[in-house]
């Protein structure tokens, strides 16, 4: 499927039809297999790759790519912060994140933030040139492997007024992890990893860490 889309006025050398991507992994071996892929489609052209942060700034800015295709590992803190920062330098490039990252949260924390995509990674050859032609045209593809999961979180954060890091935090108790374990897997303190679950009890109307589960399996929030 050829696009028909005009070339950004200041990429007066753009093909008419053919978007312009930004590669964006810190392993070598990966932006090799993800260039190879990519080269493979005609409307697809990738103008530039980075390892690090710092270098996708400088290619979005330089390049005015229409999508980087951002591999959330290459991210030195927090992974929000970094796609908001790319979204405000350069609010023409629309962001694809491709990762091995399937927690719905982590998707719905991206898309917050201002990407456009979420691929699995072990699936991006069926799934990111799409992802890709769909960025160009400001439309959001989800990997269906994280589209119904993530469908369940939005719920859960729309209907029942929980925050999306309460859903997190819930998620990771019902799957049987320690305050502390939680704690460190979210980078949190003990102490407000309990007074979310406090908070998430309150609002459930629910006392046991059972009755979490059961709330957690009714919604489907522990789908991977």
């Amino acid at each position: 499927m050829h696009l028909r889309l005009a070339p950004e006025p200041s990429d007066p050398g753009a093909e008419p039809g053919v978007i312009r991507v930004l590669l964006a992994d810190d392993h070598a071996l990966m932006r090799r297999t993800l260039r190879l892929l990519l080269d493979e489609e005609q409307d697809i052209e990738v103008v530039a790759e980075a390892d690090d942060l710092a270098s996708v700034v400088q290619h979005v800015v330089a390049d005015r790519p229409r999508a980087v295709v951002l591999d959330l590992s290459i991210t030195d803190g927090s992974t929000s912060e970094a796609i908001r920062r790319l979204r405000a330098r350069a609010p023409q490039t629309q962001i694809v994140i491709v990762t091995m990252e399937e927690n719905p949260v982590f998707a719905q924390r991206a898309l917050d933030a201002g990407a456009i995509g979420f691929v699995s990674k072990d699936l991006a050859d069926l799934e990111l040139p799409e992802a890709i032609r769909r960025a160009a045209h400001e439309e959001q593809y989800v990997s269906p492997r994280i589209s119904l999961p993530l469908e369940n979180t939005i719920r859960a954060v729309t209907e029942d007024k929980l925050t999306v890091r309460e859903v997190e935090v819930l998620r990771l108790i019902a799957l049987g992890y320690t305050s502390v374990e939680v704690a460190q897997k979210l980078e949190l303190s003990p102490r407000t990893v309990e007074t979310h679950r406090a908070r998430i009890l309150r609002k459930l109307g629910l006392t046991t860490r059972a009755e979490l589960v059961a709330y957690a399996l009714r919604r489907g929030l522990l789908r991977t």
